[in-house]
């Protein structure tokens, strides 16, 4: 039965999820959440659709046992690939992905119709953001760019490393001389290097943040089934991976931006 108390689960290929997290406790600071990063079989983006689709299921079976009251894909590859296969293993639980609600701001935000996306190599060539942008804008033009040095250097903390910069310059030039006046980030990592794109991108181009486009989807679709937390008190999420919980800490530090060290539970994905 679901009611406002119950949790919302999240879960992503590894760590990148947390961003969405962070967006989560920042909007909805009420809410309880669960969140599972599959770091024993990161990253999801190099693998094949068939293999995608299966950890997509084993991956709600998790968050399932915890009984939510709405499941959030954190994984753009997954969302890209695999969304019905999770609508289909969440025995008609309310599903988001982070792809969907980053396409729906990008085509409210542009204003000349011209919209970067940048993702894992998977996610790119799935041609998900284009399709989804197209449906809802046929007239928006689309220019896309996968960008896989971004993840192992967000993972690393290298934020504001000159090697970054060189890199994130390479990636988002054969975008930037389309003119576009909307740039997605079409991976949860990516957030973590925002500033760094957007002093490249300079102030004329939106950034959409999927994380934080998802939260606000949440919010919203919370609140239709009027499902909102009545919680006044927040909880710390409570958090799953399938491997190296000491590594998921200090990541999970960087990530949400704290000092805390939090409890993280180790599962197995059978």
């Amino acid at each position: 039965m679901l009611s406002p108390d119950s949790p919302v689960g999240i879960f992503d290929s590894g760590i990148g999820g947390l961003t969405v997290v962070r967006a989560m406790q920042s909007l909805l600071p009420s809410e309880r959440i669960i969140y599972f990063g599959d770091t024993a079989r990161v990253p999801y983006g190099t693998k094949s659709q068939v293999t995608i689709c299966r950890y997509a299921h084993e991956d709600t079976r998790i968050l399932m046992r915890h009984q939510p009251k709405l499941i959030i894909i954190a994984c753009n590859t997954v969302s890209a690939l695999a969304l019905n296969v999770v609508e289909n293993s969440s025995n008609g639980l309310p599903v988001l992905g982070v792809l969907e609600a980053g396409a729906g701001l990008a085509v409210e935000r542009t204003r000349n119709g011209r919209i970067g996306v940048i993702g894992t190599q998977a996610t790119i060539c799935s041609n998900a953001y284009a399709c989804a942008i197209g449906s809802m804008a046929p007239d928006a033009e689309v220019y896309s760019r996968a960008c896989p040095l971004f993840v192992p250097l967000a993972e690393e903390g290298f934020i504001d490393h000159p090697a970054t910069k060189m890199i994130a310059e390479e990636y988002l030039e054969e975008l930037l001389v389309h003119d576009i006046d909307t740039l997605v980030l079409g991976c949860t990592h990516y957030p973590i290097l925002k500033a760094m794109i957007r002093e490249i991108t300079g102030p004329d181009v939106t950034i959409i943040d999927s994380a934080e486009a998802v939260a606000e989807s949440a919010r919203t679709m919370l609140a239709e089934r009027g499902l909102l937390s009545t919680a006044t008190e927040t909880t710390p999420p409570h958090l799953l991976v399938s491997d190296l919980p000491q590594k998921f800490q200090s990541l999970y530090r960087l990530f949400l931006r704290t000092s805390e060290v939090p409890d993280v539970e180790l599962v197995g994905t059978e």
